[in-house]
């Protein structure tokens, strides 16, 4: 019988895959600062605690260091802990534990250990959250080799790769843009798993090829609407995983449109879109393309305060629009 659709939000979504967790696993539980009777800091974990108890849903002191390491060691002894961090800005408390632990232990005990523990990370600006707690962060992480890094852009897949997260031998970072939350979608009833390593091709094209990421997948699909009719016939792919990034799927895609416009809410430069510019250029779809990549990425500055300071810091869809116009004439 086919799993019963509902329409949830990003924010339940997790919910709900958390509580399957919870229920199917007895290894599984959580941790992180206020999750417990606040229920989290953008109440995505809402009333778990009073359903699973406060022993399964541990609200911990506040030092994403000792968090951190908390975690990392009880996924070596066997448990699967998920971690929320507040903001994804408080990775940087605790990069020895998961750069340093997390990412190494299977290769430098011989693959003896494994540690399946997961890290939630709410992130991106729109929030007005100011220069400390609205970074896209995932392409550092994205660097280091030991971790999965993922980053989905709706209800079904969140709830899907948390899940496949979870049930992952291996660490898996999750990063959640704070904006998605409240943006509904499609989920299933009862247990699935997203791929972890998968592209998504979110609309067949002809012309170019966007690659996005987290919320620039539904800025992306915006502005392909208003390009069709303008004549510009867009293919967006959705990457979903950083880390390991599905190469086959953006590579056909390519080879496919013959011109690539890469999206990312994340700083320019080193970011996600310059691995996968670099990913084109090594590859036999370089010798497809009809004009240069172009990258669209965050500014080369710390996000603003003020609201409209912090539009401009990041890409919207405006600039999208403008980005594709160009390249779709161009040649090289």
């Amino acid at each position: 019988m086919d799993q019963a659709v509902r329409e949830l939000s990003y924010a339940q979504a997790i919910q709900e895959a958390m509580a399957i967790a919870l229920e199917s696993d007895e290894r599984v539980f959580l941790m992180g600062e206020d999750i417990g009777v606040y229920g989290g800091a953008f109440q995505v974990t809402g009333d778990l605690v009073e359903r699973f108890g406060a022993d399964r849903v541990i609200d911990t002191p506040i030092s994403e260091l000792g968090g951190a390491g908390v975690a990392v060691g009880a996924a070596v002894t066997g448990l699967r802990p998920i971690f929320e961090f507040q903001f994804s800005d408080f990775a940087t408390l605790a990069m020895e534990q998961i750069v340093n632990q997390a990412a190494k232990m299977r290769y430098m005990l011989g693959g003896a250990v494994s540690v399946p523990v997961v890290m939630r990370f709410p992130a991106g600006s729109g929030t007005g959250a100011a220069a400390q707690h609205s970074q896209s962060l995932e392409a550092w992480l994205g660097h280091v080799p030991g971790l999965k890094v993922i980053q989905p852009a709706t209800p079904y897949d969140v709830k899907g790769m948390l899940l496949a997260a979870v049930a992952d031998p291996d660490p898996v970072m999750i990063f959640e843009h704070k904006l998605l939350y409240k943006t509904k979608g499609p989920v299933p009833e009862g247990y699935y798993t997203v791929p972890i390593g998968k592209a998504e091709i979110r609309r067949e094209g002809r012309d170019l090829t966007i690659v996005a990421t987290s919320i620039m997948v539904h800025k992306a699909l915006e502005a392909a609407k208003t390009l069709e009719a303008e004549g510009i016939d867009v293919e967006v792919v959705d990457l979903r995983t950083i880390r390991p990034m599905d190469k086959e799927t953006v590579i056909e895609s390519v080879k496919k449109t013959s011109r690539l416009l890469c999206v990312y809410e994340g700083v320019k430069t080193l970011g996600v879109g310059a691995e996968v510019s670099a990913m084109i250029a090594e590859s036999e779809a370089f010798d497809f393309l009809d004009a240069p990549i172009v990258r669209l990425g965050g500014a080369e500055t710390p996000i603003p305060y003020n609201p409209e300071l912090e539009k401009a810091t990041v890409p919207q869809v405006p600039d999208i629009l403008a980005a594709v116009r160009s390249l779709a004439t161009g040649s090289r």
